[in-house]
């Protein structure tokens, strides 16, 4: 055991005795993994409403959860290796204050979140067996608790300034628990280090559970609350239950510069995530704007995958406002550039 210090933080951790674990061991060869897109985008493009909604996505899995099966099915359709739940803005906190339901219920909600994807991944696999495809698998969504609070602050980060490693493993704990089973935990747009460090050291209370770490970033340097991105990617190195680390819902923009200041990071058992968003920004008062990505950017994501993959990539996506069509263009890039992905796996 030795102390690591980051920046006003201090947080224990055991020396390494494995390295990251690889991401070969979720892949058949060289092609890398493409992930879906905005499960929300999609869900309002069919119907749904959610702006301004605290359980964003979430909440359909109370009211309506033959529509996230059906999301989660188009996306597979489009390509996707890997679905990522609706569980993004979940938590028990939030079900039982927002639905008025108990703890109980809470979690078994989150945890219908896995099953409703396995169920869409099930009929995927009945009724569209893409010849040579991979099996896809389901990644239980993780949001930081800024998505809870619902004020945008995980483009900030600023409650993590006022609050313990322990404090958010705390906050983390109960949806962790529920969502360990996955076959990976996508922790994802955690704009600052120090919860970073605390998801990381709950991610030790479950030894058998696999993850990915994705960061909110502010420009090509620096994560959402300002610190360096190569830290934050650094100091992730030290988990050996990650399979990869990377950035996420930031604009398509940032990601080549933010790939570029790690290159000197990269190894063959440390893979890159990437899924930013359309390009959209945050509104505080409104959030996202309603509506698909602008049609020029949605020409441009073969080009942009591509891009990503040549910097060291192995699993690319989308975020808010990418569609299925989008995720398309990605796995017709991911399947013409598998010999760039031979050296990061």
């Amino acid at each position: 055991m030795y102390l690591y210090l980051i920046p006003d933080i201090l947080v224990y951790l055991c020396p390494l005795q494995t390295p990251m674990a690889p991401l070969r061991l979720f892949m058949d060869g060289e092609e890398p993994l493409v992930l879906d897109g905005g499960l929300g985008t999609d869900l309002e493009a069919h119907g749904a409403r959610l702006q301004g909604d605290p359980l964003w996505s979430s909440r359909l899995l109370h009211t309506d959860p033959q529509a996230i099966r059906d999301a989660h099915y188009r996306f597979l359709v489009a390509g996707a290796d890997v679905i990522t739940t609706a569980t993004y803005q979940a938590s028990v906190a939030g079900f039982t204050g927002e639905l008025q339901v108990s703890a109980e219920r809470a979690r078994e909600l989150m945890a219908s979140g896995v099953r409703l994807a396995r169920e869409a991944l099930d009929r995927f696999s009945c009724h569209a067996p893409p010849t040579g495809r991979r099996r896809p698998l389901v990644a239980a969504s993780v949001g930081p608790l800024g998505a809870f609070l619902h004020d945008g602050s995980e483009y900030t980060g600023a409650y993590a300034e006022q609050m313990s490693v322990e404090e958010l493993k705390a906050w983390h704990r109960p949806q962790m628990e529920v969502l360990a089973g996955a076959d990976l935990v996508a922790m994802e747009t955690i704009p600052s280090i120090k919860e970073a460090a605390a998801l990381l050291e709950l991610l030790r209370e479950f030894p058998e559970t696999r993850a990915w770490l994705a960061f909110s970033c502010q420009d090509g340097r620096r994560l959402s609350d300002g610190s360096l991105f190569s830290d934050a990617v650094r100091f992730a190195q030290r988990s050996s239950q990650l399979v990869a680390v990377g950035v996420n819902c930031c604009s398509p923009a940032l990601v080549e510069p933010l790939l570029d200041s790690i290159g000197s990071l990269r190894t063959p058992d440390l893979s890159w995530v990437v899924y930013p968003n359309s390009g959209v920004d945050w509104d505080s008062e409104q959030g996202l704007p309603a509506g698909g990505a602008p049609a020029a950017l949605g020409a441009s994501w073969l080009k942009l995958g591509a891009s990503w993959l040549k910097l060291g990539a192995a699993l690319i996506g989308g975020c808010c406002h990418v569609g299925p069509a989008h995720i398309a263009e990605l796995r017709r890039a991911a399947s013409s550039g598998r010999s760039h992905a031979v050296g990061c796996l």
